[in-house]
């Protein structure tokens, strides 16, 4: 899977962003087990991985709180 930037990770539905976020959940495993039997060719891509993940994150704690801002100024 090809890095993903924050702007195109923006424009994606919060459905799909949780699928990506598990199967990076998914890939990350997959990774550190391979690490631990001393298969893994590019180390480099756990790290990569995680950042990854981070940013889907952030991305979807950032339209929560913006929901929550929407809701208050209902209220």
């Amino acid at each position: 899977m090809a890095k993903a930037k924050t702007r195109e990770i923006r424009e994606l539905p919060d459905a799909e962003l949780r699928e990506r976020v598990e199967a990076l959940k998914e890939e990350l495993f997959n990774l550190r087990f391979q690490l631990a039997t001393g298969q893994l060719d590019n180390p480099m891509r756990i790290k990569q991985v995680r950042h990854e993940i981070a940013r889907i994150l952030t991305v979807l704690r950032e339209r929560e709180l913006a929901a929550e801002r929407g809701n208050e100024e209902v209220r």
